[in-house]
């Protein structure tokens, strides 16, 4: 799907891509067809990088210049609601004041950028630089929240681990659902610390590319907000890696607090293996089949075995309780 916008009075305007798409600012290609790009090649004289190579991993193929154009392929994390959140390559291209876009599968963050552009009066956006900035600004403010919201997340684990005193709450298949969120949430935190670590490195492309322009007004301004980005990507990844220690604890902890309850019910079983050693041993005693047996014709004989059996068992027992082994 081919999207173009232009920046018109106040606010980004969406175009007819069949009419009036050549002035856009701005164009967006979405899961784009061979024909789509194909055309869209045509009409902007730039190629568009296939799939495969948006999922090249070199930097030199992800941040490049080609026929005046200056190529950046970022990663950009979507679905963060879900439980399953994936990353897809964006590539950002730059030519003769120009944005060309190209995903397979739009972010959210572009929808938001989107939105707020096109509906609300804001400061006109100088070209298809300001317009990148303004969506990689979105992707950045994107994962600012989820990082909140996953920190809200992991302070109710840990409040749950450390503080709850209902013992249904402390189950052993309670602890595996938890473990299972706790280990959603270090995927999370490493897709975010990836897709932000893509973005720095493509900051400072751009940065260094546009560092050799004039340094007029508008180019001051751009690089400040390069700046601005990088230092905001900056916190958030260094955030994400605080918040990626506090999983490793928390998987820690929960791990140890398994084996704590498995060791316990295995201290029980040694308990009651051991209560129940005596009681067996004066049965098997007097289960022995001799013609020459003192007790065997005593009146008295078998409620003295079974009471002994019965003191034999509950003697380890308070032993135990008052060495606090139970």
């Amino acid at each position: 799907m081919l999207n173009a916008y232009d920046w018109r009075a106040d606010r980004l305007v969406r175009l007819d891509t069949a009419v009036d798409h050549g002035p856009a600012c701005w164009i967006d290609l979405v899961s784009p067809t061979a024909e789509e790009a194909a055309a869209l090649e045509v009409m902007t004289g730039i190629d568009i990088p296939s799939r495969d190579e948006m999922d090249d991993v070199e930097p030199s193929a992800r941040l490049y210049a080609e026929d005046g154009g200056v190529f950046m392929i970022g990663s950009v994390a979507t679905d963060l609601e879900t439980h399953d959140p994936i990353k897809t390559p964006v590539t950002f291209i730059l030519k003769g004041g120009r944005l060309v876009t190209v995903s397979y599968g739009q972010p959210r963050s572009f929808q938001t950028f989107i939105a707020h552009a096109t509906h609300k009066p804001g400061e006109k956006l100088a070209g298809g630089e300001a317009v990148m900035m303004g969506l990689i600004e979105a992707v950045i403010d994107r994962y600012a929240d989820a990082l909140e919201t996953k920190g809200l997340e992991l302070d109710a684990i840990s409040r749950m681990i450390f503080r709850k005193r209902d013992p249904k709450a402390m189950e052993s298949h309670n602890l595996q659902a938890v473990i299972r969120d706790i280990g959603r949430a270090g995927d999370f935190l490493a897709l975010i610390r990836e897709s932000l670590s893509s973005l720095q490195r493509l900051l400072a492309y751009h940065a260094a590319v546009s560092g050799a322009r004039a340094g007029n007004k508008a180019d001051r301004e751009a690089r400040q907000t390069v700046r601005l980005l990088q230092r905001d990507a900056t916190a958030l990844s260094e955030l994400s890696v605080s918040m990626s220690s506090k999983v490793t604890f928390l998987m820690d902890a929960t791990l140890g607090l398994i084996n704590l309850e498995q060791n316990q019910i295995i201290k029980i079983f040694s308990v009651a293996a051991v209560a129940l050693l005596p009681p067996t041993l004066i049965a098997s005693i007097y289960g022995m089949n001799f013609d020459v047996m003192p007790e065997l014709h005593w009146r008295y004989g078998y409620p003295a075995a079974v009471g002994a059996m019965i003191l034999s068992a509950a003697l380890p027992y308070f032993v135990f309780r008052k060495k606090r082994w139970l």
